[in-house]
């Protein structure tokens, strides 16, 4: 029997059962909507005048908002940016609209940067489980969400998402977008019950299959810049902290005027890279051209895997190649021999941070 259809073997190794939190994800999809769409936008800031919206936050509290500026890319009519640093681009005035993101609500980079949007006279909504964000925000009387504790923040991506999608369709910067996101969180649900739970073995489960072939590899993640930049970069960080593999990032077509020359050194090396290349049908059609003819020459010297996203529209899409992201990174901790859940170096580096004053 194959390790990851030995359902022993797997709960032997996932001591802190990071599989629950991950079968559960469409759920918490659900609960995020609920909770966006209880929210009520403040009259003030209903009639104010925005020039642009910025989004503070780290890690598993900021991939939310990147998802938001990639998939809505194309119906925004003001900019919109993600902070992740200590302090804000120079142009954060009165005139933006300031999200701050921390799922624990102690996130120190987001919490100074929401000091510095306050001095700044911005606009404020925030959005923790607590913390001292939440403590900042009715002490200032900010319109802040809640969401549930004690999920570790990068399994929280439903609730870093659907309730800012939703609010955004609320001010009016976008239509709405119930019909789409129901579609999403049900087609996810049929996605891990069909395809990618543990009970579906390997020969079925595109996951498993995929954890398999990325096994011992050092990855490289290329996706169509426009719309997917920032799922890639999901299925880095995933791969990072669930399955402790290192991993990079790049997107077309930037990635062919300078990577592609890469793909020859260290020769002794290339042999255990994998290129993973996430496609899509949105992809323009230079894009999708350039993307074949780099596979066939990365081909030549590494591994080339390619995955196609699946589903009507391009929310559910998106969603469907970052379930079955996180489920191919807790497989692929699985053949690590590595417990998903626990971030020993980061939980270092906080602590050695907690020294410096």
């Amino acid at each position: 029997m194959k390790v990851l259809d030995d359902l022993k073997s797997i709960k032997k190794i996932d001591k802190s059962d990071m599989l629950d939190l991950i079968v559960k994800f469409p759920a918490q999809c659900r609960d995020a909507f609920r909770i966006g769409k209880s929210f009520s936008v403040p009259q003030p800031y209903k009639e104010a005048q925005f020039k642009n919206m910025v989004f503070s936050g780290l890690g598993g509290s900021a991939i939310g908002a990147d998802l938001i500026r990639s998939y809505l890319c194309d119906e925004l009519k003001i900019p919109l940016s993600v902070s992740r640093d200590y302090t804000l681009p120079n142009f954060v005035d009165k005139d933006t609209l300031f999200f701050a993101c921390s799922y624990s609500g102690d996130t120190e980079e987001t919490l100074a940067s929401y000091d510095e949007a306050k001095r700044r006279g911005a606009k404020i909504l925030a959005i923790s489980s607590g913390g001292k964000l939440e403590a900042k925000a009715k002490e200032d009387g900010v319109p802040f969400i809640s969401i549930p504790k004690g999920y570790p923040p990068r399994t929280a991506l439903g609730y870093a998402f659907f309730p800012w999608l939703t609010v955004l369709s609320k001010f009016g910067f976008i239509e709405d977008k119930t019909k789409d996101i129901e579609e999403t969180i049900s087609s996810i649900d049929d996605l891990r019950d069909s395809a990618l739970r543990p009970e579906v073995n390997t020969a079925k489960n595109p996951a498993k299959k995929l954890a398999e072939a990325l096994f011992g590899k050092y990855v490289i993640i290329y996706a169509a810049n426009k719309h997917f930049d920032s799922v890639i970069t999901r299925f880095r960080g995933q791969l990072a902290e669930n399955s402790k593999t290192l991993a990079s990032t790049h997107v077309f077509p930037e990635m062919n005027h300078n990577e592609t020359v890469g793909w020859e050194n260290p020769k002794k090396l290339l042999k255990d890279f994998a290129a993973l290349f996430l496609r899509d049908e949105s992809e323009h059609p230079r894009v999708a051209k350039r993307m074949e003819i780099t596979a066939g020459i990365i081909k030549k010297k590494s591994k080339v895997i390619e995955v196609r996203s699946k589903g009507r529209s391009l929310l559910s899409r998106i969603f469907y190649l970052i379930y079955l992201g996180d489920f191919t990174s807790y497989y692929l901790a699985i053949l690590n021999k590595r417990d998903p859940t626990p971030v020993e170096m980061v939980t270092y580096l906080k602590g050695e941070l907690a020294k410096f004053k």
